[in-house]
């Protein structure tokens, strides 16, 4: 990897450089793969239907012919909701595919629909250096719909850089930012540099959102330009997290008081697309009220959704602590809470009065939050345990997409989202061919 210190000058004029330093901060000893979307980071191309991202391109599907390989696994999958869900990502254990099918090879299996179309997936590491443990896809479910899907044989060709819909990186030559984005959000966080950069400088583990209306990439696009507070026609910055908590950045709770940490002192990328990103942050010790806590926080951004899973786990000794997933107060804003199932949300006017822009924290099912509040942060607070993952979602979205244009509509996306997590995909293996289907005879 290319070891460059850019300035914000010679930004423009060194991007090519700048996107090698997509991976990991600050470089270690043995820095994890980067992985980048192939040819382009910013694909041009104009992107299918959501249906159609799917299906990888023809030139790929071609080097698989479904006629000429045996099927290795059959997989079952069922929609529990009367709800439809667009682009739900299915999820098949590594573990789960070899136990019916030992001699199978993840990376050379491949996705096949009912139809024998090739599907578009992505192998999954969940663990810095490991192998991948998961083989990801995604399908479009109507209410109560089953789909059947089959798993064969065969090289697994690099995505084009236009089938590409989620994507993160460590930004150093922006104060150590690390920015992320899929078709619809976008967000970015801070980084050690940032504390030391004179007038700009800025202590805060606040999380930001960019307001896009745009499906393409363009989180390299907007730091190359150094334009992304105005909106020429993409979206734009319009969001302030100062030293709040932003959208979903979190605290501990004690004395009726928010204790937080410093700017990340370091990320890691453990998967880049085309469908997942994840990528962990690292927060060093910070007091609490009198307990030393730090953090890894790990966050997952499927392509098609708002929302972010967050895996916050911390570390500190003694009993549980009580932790402020927080959204920044900002004029204007209207904040609602739901207890069960617990989320908080905010719907509030952009900067520079250009849109409304949504914001919410979702705990998943069984876990439960109270509304607190601080000078600065409307707070959903939750029991944390030492050296074990709290999970939450964190969501975003801007009226001027199109997608979701009123705070009445924000609440409906907030509890649809409450309600998937609540009742998943159920996804079942079998080995060999599905069964073959008879047509119904004739009357």
């Amino acid at each position: 990897m290319l070891n460059v210190s850019l300035t914000a000058q010679s930004t423009r004029a060194l991007l090519a450089a700048s996107l090698l330093l997509a991976c990991g901060s600050p470089p270690t000893p043995n820095p994890p793969q980067c992985v980048f979307p192939p040819a382009s980071a910013v694909p041009t191309a104009v992107p299918a239907a959501p249906g159609a991202a799917a299906t990888l391109s023809s030139a790929n599907a071609a080097t698989a012919n479904p006629a000429l390989t045996p099927v290795l696994l059959t997989v079952h999958v069922k929609n529990p909701a009367r709800a439809p869900r667009s682009r739900e990502t299915i999820e098949l254990q590594a573990t789960e595919l070899l136990k019916l099918a030992p001699a199978l090879e993840l990376g050379k299996t491949l996705v096949f629909d009912e139809h024998g179309a090739l599907v578009l997936s992505q192998l999954v590491s969940r663990a810095p250096d490991s192998a991948p443990s998961l083989l990801i896809f995604q399908t479009d479910l109507a209410g109560g719909e089953s789909k059947t899907f089959t798993l064969r044989a065969g090289e697994r060709k690099i995505p084009a850089a236009s089938e590409y819909r989620a994507y993160g990186r460590f930004v150093r030559e922006r104060h150590d930012d690390f920015a992320w984005e899929n078709d619809l959000v976008a967000h970015r966080t801070y980084g050690p540099a940032l504390e030391t950069a004179g007038k700009e400088s800025l202590i805060s583990s606040g999380m930001d959102v960019w307001a896009k209306r745009s499906p393409r990439l363009l989180v390299n696009e907007w730091y190359m330009t150094d334009d992304y507070h105005q909106d020429h026609g993409d979206g734009a910055d319009l969001y302030s997290v100062g030293k709040t908590r932003g959208c979903g950045g979190l605290g501990i709770w004690a004395a009726n008081k928010l204790f937080v940490s410093h700017n990340f002192t370091s990320s890691h990328v453990l998967a880049n697309g085309p469908i997942r990103l994840i990528f962990e942050l690292d927060y060093a010790a910070w007091d609490a009220a009198g307990v030393k806590v730090s953090e890894t926080k790990r966050v997952s951004l499927d392509a098609g959704s708002v929302f972010n899973h967050f895996e916050s786990t911390l570390k500190f000794k003694g009993r549980p602590v009580q932790v402020g997933l927080g959204i920044a107060k900002h004029a204007g804003a209207t904040p609602s809470f739901e207890a069960s199932p617990s989320s908080l949300r905010v719907w509030e006017p952009g900067d520079n009065q250009l849109g409304f822009i949504g914001c919410a924290v979702v705990l998943p099912a069984g876990s439960a939050g109270v509304e607190q509040h601080t000078d600065s942060d409307y707070l959903l607070v939750t029991t944390a345990n030492a050296d074990q993952p709290t999970h939450y979602y964190v969501g975003s979205a801007w009226d001027r997409a199109g997608r979701i244009a009123t705070p009445e509509a924000w609440g409906e996306t907030v509890r649809a989202e409450s309600a998937r997590l609540a009742a998943p995909v159920q996804v079942d293996l079998s080995a060999g061919s599905p069964p073959a289907t008879t047509p119904p005879a004739a009357k």
